[in-house]
C-alpha cells in the first residue's frame, strides 16, 4: 500500500489529466485502485468478445495502425497507473500489436479478491478528504464527504464514469495488474510475431530477477512451452578447470542444443532430460510437444552459440540492490554466500563477455 502522500499525489495527477472529472468518476478511480476487476469477470472468452466490439467501436477514434511499433513514452501512455498494485489499459494498444485475447486473458488473470480492499479504500478516501479539505480537489469537502456517506451507506458498490467524463475523455481500458502491465510491450511483441508463425522466446537476465516467474505469466497467458537453463547444469564428468574458465562455461549448452534447440526449430518432439542436482543424474526423458509458443529461461540462454535460434530475446535488468535483496530473502546464509561468491560472477562475466544485455531484442528494468 502506498503512502498517504503517494495517495494524494496519485489523485491530484488524475485529477489534473482529468479536469472535467467529477466526483463518482474520483469514486471509480479509488475503487478499481483498491479492488482492481474482481467484480467484472464473467468468462475469459465473453471478456475477450467484449473487448473486441468494443475497440472495433472505437478504431476510427483512436486512428488504428496496427502494425505500429510502440517504445517507451508510447507505452507509458497507454497505461495509465492506479493508486496500487493494478492500472488502466487502454484499449488503443491493440492498435500497437496486442490481440483482444490476449488482454482479455491477462484482464481475467488480474479479477482476484482483495479482502483488504475495504480498508485500503477507506484509507484512500481520507487521502482525498484531506485534499478537499485543503482545497486541491475541483470539489468541496462538503460535496465530497456527503458523496462519500451517501456511497458507503450503499456499500460501495462499483460505479460508473459520469456522463461528462465520458463525454470529454472516451474512456475505453481495462483494468489489470500491474505484474502483468509492466510486460504488455512483450505481450504486444510477441502477438505480433504469432501472427506470422510460431515464436521461441529467450528470457536472460542475472539471479532474481524474475526469469522463472515471467515464463510462468507466459505459460498463463499463452498456454506455451517453457524451458528451464537451469535443468541443464553441468554434470558432475563436465566441472572441470577448464570449462568453468570458459565464459558461459557452466551450463551444458551442447545438450540444450541438441535436445531441445534444434529439433525445436524443426518442430520435432523434444526429448527433455532433466538434470536432478540432488542425485546428479540424468532423469528419464519425456516427451513434449513444442506449441506455437516456445519460453527458453534462464542465464547462458542467450550464449553464441544458442542466440540464433531464437526468435525474440528479452534481458530482465535488475539491480545490485534488489537481487541482493531478493537472494538473501528466499536462501540460506550458506546458499545466499555461494550466490554471491561463485554464481553472480560467472553471470557477470557471461553478460560482459558476450554483451547479452546489449543482444537482446527488449531489456525491462525490474524494480
Amino acid at each position: 500500500m502506498k503512502s498517504i502522500n503517494d495517495t494524494k499525489e496519485a489523485i491530484l495527477l488524475q485529477c489534473r489529466t482529468y479536469p472535467m472529472l467529477e466526483i463518482r468518476d474520483l469514486f471509480k478511480f479509488l475503487y478499481q485502485s483498491a479492488f482492481g476487476c474482481e467484480h467484472l469477470i464473467a468468462s475469459a472468452d465473453a471478456v475477450t468478445e467484449n473487448i473486441r466490439k468494443e475497440y472495433e467501436s472505437l478504431k476510427d477514434s483512436i486512428g488504428a495502425k496496427t502494425e505500429a511499433k510502440e517504445n517507451d513514452s508510447l507505452r507509458e501512455a497507454l497505461i495509465e497507473p492506479l493508486c496500487g498494485d493494478y492500472c488502466r489499459v487502454k484499449l488503443s494498444y491493440l492498435s500497437h500489436g496486442l490481440s483482444p485475447e490476449t488482454l482479455g486473458r491477462i484482464f481475467a488473470a488480474s479479477a482476484r479478491p482483495e479482502p483488504d480492499g475495504l480498508r485500503r479504500l477507506e484509507e484512500m478516501l481520507e487521502a482525498a478528504s484531506e485534499l478537499a479539505k485543503e482545497g486541491r480537489l475541483p470539489f468541496s469537502e462538503e460535496e465530497l464527504k456527503k458523496a462519500s456517506e451517501h456511497w458507503k451507506k450503499e456499500g460501495y458498490p462499483a460505479v460508473h464514469h459520469s456522463e461528462e467524463f465520458r463525454e470529454a475523455y472516451r474512456p475505453a481500458y481495462r483494468v489489470v495488474a500491474k505484474s502483468y502491465a509492466k510486460f504488455m510491450g512483450l505481450f504486444a511483441e510477441i502477438d505480433r510475431r504469432l501472427k506470422r508463425g510460431d515464436v521461441r522466446l529467450a528470457i536472460e537476465g542475472g539471479s532474481a530477477s524474475g526469469k522463472t516467474t515471467l515464463s510462468a505469466m507466459l505459460a498463463e497467458i499463452y498456454d506455451c512451452s517453457v524451458f528451464h537453463m537451469d535443468d541443464f547444469f553441468l554434470r558432475p564428468e563436465q566441472r572441470t578447470k577448464e570449462r568453468y574458465a570458459e565464459i558461459g562455461g557452466n551450463v551444458d549448452r551442447e545438450r540444450f542444443l541438441s535436445e531441445v534447440l534444434k529439433p525445436l526449430s524443426k518442430g520435432e518432439t523434444i526429448a527433455y532430460r532433466r538434470f536432478d542436482c540432488k542425485s546428479l543424474q540424468l532423469e528419464p526423458a519425456r516427451s513434449i510437444i513444442p506449441k506455437r509458443l516456445s519460453v527458453i529461461e534462464g542465464a547462458y540462454s542467450m550464449h553464441t552459440e544458442l542466440s540464433d535460434h531464437y526468435d525474440l530475446s528479452v534481458f530482465l535488468d535488475i539491480s545490485p540492490e534488489l537481487q541482493k535483496k531478493r537472494i538473501s530473502k528466499r536462501n540460506t546464509p550458506e546458499m545466499a554466500e555461494r550466490f554471491f561468491n561463485e554464481w553472480i560472477p560467472y553471470e557477470h562475466k557471461y553478460f560482459d563477455g558476450m554483451r547479452v544485455k546489449e543482444r537482446c531484442d527488449m531489456v525491462f528494468e525490474i524494480a
